[in-house]
């Protein structure tokens, strides 16, 4: 139940009415027509936009379409006051049955209130974390592991089918490095010294994977070519490394449904016939680029290249598929590699990326426009840093990744369910402060602490009644008095958890999980301001001695309230406690 889009239902009935009866044109679109929690709470319940909205179309006056909008609304039972305020701003107070009823919706939904069927069934492939299989997750990692794990349970929410998917880029490079680095430590595993030269990756974690070596392959490339060996330990360092990485997406309680392979694209003719489709719409061809901007390098030569026209599609400039060897640049993979996601038939396709990969947005947007013939949307959302701090300290690099902290550093200071919570209290692409000593810290200047000690409150205050012979279970509580609950503090809480349903379908249809933790936050901040007025205010006590119907009803709003909280958390990839330690 979104009592918000049934109000807006509300509001679109009675202008449609008004258009009826000609106080209103025809032909009017009433899809900017918003209902809404207004900025400030003192001026009401809800507010709408409409007749703002609508009076430049209509020809009208803001106030007289919004006047005659709130005699229609009032005709309602569901509306008890509605006031024209400034140009035509109108605000809503609802009957106080509409709030109460919130309570026992929650109840009987539970960690499904605030479900919504938004999605309707369409298939979204979110791609996140695709970390090189070089090495253990840093701590970038971490927070685009989050961010892509917590948008991905928040769509199927919100009524998606969401696949998960890694994408393994073991087809550059990059893995040819790891493969030279490996073979120092299988070296190194023989009794020889290791030649980390510059360039390669010296962390310890690949002592194991050289020990590793030696286990499956004795001496059998020690002195010999690196063209006897480079592929081998290429394939074997790499499939360690996922292992690794596995494991550190599981210590992070995140799960992928697909692990994709760069590698199996080559020799399979799917770069070619990614490239093929391109080419058959007139956008592949021979071309020299302009130099790049600003000071052109010394090396920089203008020469003919095999080009994408991406600037067909958006982008700024055209983009080389082709080197001038013959072989593929990086972007060719990557093509294809949406080009397959395209074939699965995915209605979106949502990937996530570090923020050093700015300069791929656009030209990975044109590929898909053209490969899908605009037809499947791709939005590409960017991470930005973590900044980490220690005791007033950057926190110092990982000795055994060598140099960056790594996910497991994070999680084993301070837990799973801290460092998901943390890493989506901001905006993905706004920079995050990771301060493990504030993280930890048991004050309402954490976030996390302060919506997990509102749930154990509130399992706290749940065992109390029952051990004063309320009946506490979720239908009982459903059938409560809930009318009882008429205190201003007690009906600013429901208002809240009214919210839920509404912040659910706001943050999916904008993709941004961190809007639930903000959410969280204010809901602990009002349930935390009720329990604490009832130090001083003895009627607004949870458990009233003496009053088993009136506890029943004050029982069944915090449960709902821990609903909410439940249900977020979920979101989140967060364990809600019931007791603080």
């Amino acid at each position: 139940m979104n009592l918000f889009s049934d109000i807006r239902a509300l509001v679109v009935t009675c202008l449609d009415a008004m258009v009826a009866e000609g106080a209103l044109p025809a032909g009017l679109d009433f899809a900017a027509v918003a209902v809404e929690p207004p900025r400030d709470a003192a001026h009401g319940d809800m507010a709408t936009n409409a007749a703002m909205v609508l009076a430049k179309p209509a020809g009208m006056k803001p106030r007289e379409i919004a006047e005659a909008l709130a005699a229609r609304l009032l005709g309602d039972a569901r509306i008890a006051v509605a006031d024209v305020a400034g140009p035509g701003f109108l605000n809503l107070r609802l009957a106080p049955g509409c709030w109460q009823g919130i309570v026992a919706v929650a109840l009987g939904e539970g960690r499904g209130f605030g479900r919504s069927g938004m999605g309707q069934g369409a298939r979204v492939n979110v791609e996140f974390v695709s970390a090189n299989p070089t090495g253990p997750m840093h701590v970038g990692h971490v927070r685009g592991a989050v961010v892509g794990d917590a948008l991905s349970n928040l769509l199927v929410f919100a009524g998606y089918e969401v696949t998960r998917e890694y994408y393994i880029n073991d087809g550059g490079a990059q893995v040819d490095v790891l493969a030279r680095s490996a073979y120092e430590r299988y070296r190194e595993a023989h009794g020889l010294s290791p030649e980390i030269a510059e360039g390669l990756y010296p962390g310890e974690y690949l002592i194991e994977v050289g020990e590793a070596l030696k286990a499956e392959f004795g001496d059998r490339f020690l002195d010999q070519p690196e063209a006897v060996w480079l592929e081998i330990v290429r394939d074997f360092a790499t499939a360690r490394m996922m292992e690794m990485i596995r494991e550190d997406l599981a210590a992070l309680g995140v799960r992928m449904d697909v692990y994709a392979s760069e590698k199996a694209l080559y020799g399979t003719g799917e770069i070619e016939a990614a490239i093929a489709r391109l080419e058959a719409q007139g956008l592949i061809y021979q071309g020299v680029l302009e130099p790049p901007k600003g000071k052109t390098p010394e090396d920089w030569e203008p020469r003919e290249q095999t080009l994408f026209r991406s600037t067909a599609h958006g982008d700024d400039v055209d983009r080389p598929i082709k080197k001038s060897d013959g072989s593929w640049t990086y972007f060719a993979p990557d093509i294809a590699y949406h080009y397959n996601k395209i074939s699965r038939d995915y209605d979106m396709l949502i990937d996530i990326f570090g923020a050093d990969h700015g300069g791929y947005v656009k030209r990975m947007k044109a590929a898909v426009s053209a490969l899908s013939n605009g037809r499947v949307p791709l939005d590409i959302k960017l991470i930005q840093l973590v900044k980490l701090y220690k005791n007033g300290e950057p926190f110092k690099m990982s000795k055994r990744a060598g140099t960056f902290v790594t996910l497991r550093d994070v999680v084993e200071e301070v837990g799973a369910d801290v460092t998901r919570f943390v890493m989506l209290t901001r905006k993905n692409d706004a920079t995050l402060d990771f301060d493990f000593d504030r993280v930890l810290e048991q004050s309402k200047d954490n976030p996390v602490f302060y919506v997990q000690y509102a749930h154990a409150r509130i399992c706290s205050v749940l065992r109390k009644a029952a051990e004063a012979g309320v009946d506490v279970t979720d239908a009982a509580l459903a059938g409560a008095d809930l009318m009882r609950l008429d205190h201003e503090a007690e009906l600013a809480l429901i208002r809240k958890i009214a919210e839920w349903p509404r912040v659910v379908e706001l943050a999916a249809r904008t993709q941004e999980p961190h809007r639930v933790a903000g959410y969280l936050s204010e809901l602990a901040a009002e349930f935390h301001g009720l329990w604490n007025r009832g130090n001083d205010v003895t009627s607004l006590r949870f458990v009233q001695e003496g009053d088993r119907a009136t506890t029943a009803a004050k029982i069944a709003l915090a449960r709902a309230t821990g609903v909410a909280i439940s249900s977020g958390l979920a979101i989140l990839g967060v364990t809600p406690v019931e007791e603080m330690r």
